[in-house]
C-alpha cells in the first residue's frame, strides 16, 4: 500500500499520482504514517506551544480562569489576568512572578468597557502583542423569570456577555494586524440544558455560542480564530456559593451531583484550563467557530 498526497488535479489524471509531493513531515509507509507528524515527534500532547504567547484571561484569579493562569504561566505564557478581586489578583501575580513565571495583574471589571480596553492596552505596552485571549469571567444568580430583577438582569448579561464583546471589540483589531489570534469563550452546559431558576444564565451562555460564530464569519478570514468550552460541574468557588441555602452540606451535595455524571466525579479547573491551553494552539487551528465540550458525560445522559 502507497498514500499519495496528490491535488485535486493529479486525481483528475493531469500528473501521475505517484509525482505528487509529499509534505516532509510525513511518510508514505503505513506504520510509520501516523507519528511522523511533528507532533507526535516531540512527544504528542504537550503545553509547549504557550511558551512566550501573550494571553489576556478575564476572571482570571479563580476558578477556571486562574487553573488557566496557573497552566499558562507554568508553561512560559505572559498572562495578564483581568479580574475585580483586587488581594486575591495582586497576590497570584506576586506569587507567580516569584516563581519565575510573567503575569500581571489588571484590576477591571470586565462590564466596563474602559476596563477592558485598558487590559489589551496593557498587554501591547508590556509585550507588544496579544496572542490570544480568554473570555472566561462569569457571574451566576439563581432565582426564577418571575423573581428577576433589573439589577439581576444586567449583572449576569454584563459579566458574562457584554465583557466577553468588550473584549472581542478591542483583541480582534490587535489580532487582525497580526494575521493571527485566538479567543476561547468559557460558555457553560447551561447554554443547552434548562437548569431550573437559572434563565439568565443560560440565556447568557448560550448568547456567547451566538456571538462565537458570528465573529467566525467576520474576522476568521483575517487569521483570528474564535472557539468556545463548555463546562459541566466544575469545583469552582461558584459552584460552591450555588450550594449555600442548601439544607445539605456542600459536600453532601457534591458527592449527590457526582453519582449522577458519567463518570463519577465533579470536573476540575485544571480539566477545563488544559482544553483551553490546546485550542489555542497551532495544532488546533482548524478548529474555528466550535464548541468543545469539557463536562464529564453530562450532555450524553437521558432526560429521565
Amino acid at each position: 500500500m502507497r498514500l499519495s498526497f496528490a491535488d485535486p488535479a493529479d486525481r483528475a489524471g493531469n500528473v501521475p499520482a505517484t509525482e505528487a509531493k509529499t509534505p516532509e513531515h510525513y511518510s508514505t509507509e503505513p506504520k510509520a504514517l501516523l507519528f511522523s507528524h511533528p507532533f507526535w515527534a516531540q512527544g504528542g500532547l504537550t503545553m509547549s506551544h504557550l511558551k512566550d504567547q501573550v494571553i489576556l484571561v478575564t476572571g482570571g484569579t479563580s476558578g477556571i480562569g486562574q487553573a488557566c493562569t496557573e497552566l499558562f504561566t507554568e508553561h512560559g505564557a505572559k498572562v495578564i489576568a483581568m479580574s475585580i478581586q483586587a488581594e486575591q489578583g495582586q497576590g497570584l501575580a506576586n506569587r507567580l512572578q516569584a516563581e519565575g513565571r510573567t503575569c500581571l495583574f489588571h484590576y477591571g471589571d470586565v462590564r466596563r468597557e474602559e476596563d477592558v480596553r485598558a487590559a489589551v492596552e496593557l498587554a501591547l505596552s508590556r509585550f507588544g502583542r496579544l496572542d490570544a485571549a480568554c473570555a472566561n469571567a462569569g457571574v451566576l444568580r439563581t432565582q426564577k423569570i418571575t423573581q428577576v430583577t433589573l439589577e439581576d438582569f444586567n449583572l449576569v448579561m454584563g459579566v458574562n456577555l457584554l465583557g466577553a464583546i468588550w473584549v472581542a471589540k478591542y483583541a480582534i483589531p490587535v489580532m487582525e494586524r497580526q494575521g493571527k489570534g485566538c479567543i476561547c469563550f468559557t460558555t457553560s452546559v447551561a447554554s443547552e440544558i434548562g437548569f431550573p431558576e437559572h434563565g439568565v444564565y443560560c440565556a447568557s451562555k448560550a448568547g456567547l455560542v451566538a456571538l462565537m460564530r458570528c465573529l467566525v464569519t467576520d474576522h476568521s478570514p483575517k487569521g483570528v480564530r474564535f472557539v468556545a468550552v463548555s463546562p459541566g460541574t466544575i469545583d469552582t468557588p461558584m459552584l460552591a456559593s450555588s450550594c449555600e441555602g442548601w439544607d445539605k452540606p456542600k459536600e453532601e451535595l457534591y458527592a449527590d451531583v457526582a453519582r449522577k455524571i458519567p463518570v463519577r466525579r465533579l470536573g476540575q479547573p485544571m480539566d477545563v484550563a488544559r482544553v483551553i491551553g490546546f485550542l489555542l494552539s497551532d495544532e488546533a487551528g482548524y478548529v474555528n467557530g466550535s464548541v468543545v465540550y469539557v463536562e464529564g458525560g453530562t450532555l450524553a445522559l437521558p432526560p429521565w
